[in-house]
């Protein structure tokens, strides 16, 4: 087992098996040194385990859960990386998070949201896991997802 595996193991997270696309796409795909994973949703078992829109009050996605679910779309995305380059221990750097959030319009706390996968892969990779980031408020996503993320690394 890769130290990183070991390490998500640690941390609770181990790696899941990979999500299932919802349309016609791949999870994840290599160009050069480079890793690009497609938009994964915070599945558990092949289900969501909330969706809705993210913001403050009945009904809604707290910003708290919120951000838990950007820790399960990310440790997803981990799973694809893997799936495309065989060991997570060949990473060698985290260069970009892209995270999207289903938000009602005067929610704008979505750069805390996505500081779950964020603070995540600090936790996991270090150094390494340190990347540029994107955090976009959205009106909806796939299958009524609070949050969807993707994920570039380079490897080794």
């Amino acid at each position: 087992m890769s130290k990183i595996e070991q390490r998500l193991i640690e941390l609770g997270f181990p790696l899941p098996e990979v999500a299932k696309p919802v349309a016609a796409y791949v999870p994840s795909t290599v160009t050069g040194n480079l890793c690009f994973t497609s938009g994964q949703l915070p599945f558990v078992s092949g289900v969501l385990p909330a969706t809705g829109k993210v913001g403050v009050g009945d009904g809604l996605v707290s910003p708290e859960q919120a951000k838990d679910l950007a820790r399960l779309c990310v440790l997803n995305a981990l799973a694809a990386l893997k799936l495309a380059i065989g060991d997570l221990d060949r990473v060698t750097r985290i260069v970009k998070v892209v995270g999207f959030v289903a938000s009602v319009p005067e929610f704008t706390g979505q750069p805390a949201v996505i500081n779950g996968a964020s603070e995540f892969l600090g936790e996991v990779f270090g150094e390494v896991g340190v990347h540029a980031r994107s955090a976009v408020g959205v009106t909806a996503l796939p299958l009524d997802s609070a949050v969807e993320l993707e994920l570039i690394a380079e490897f080794k």
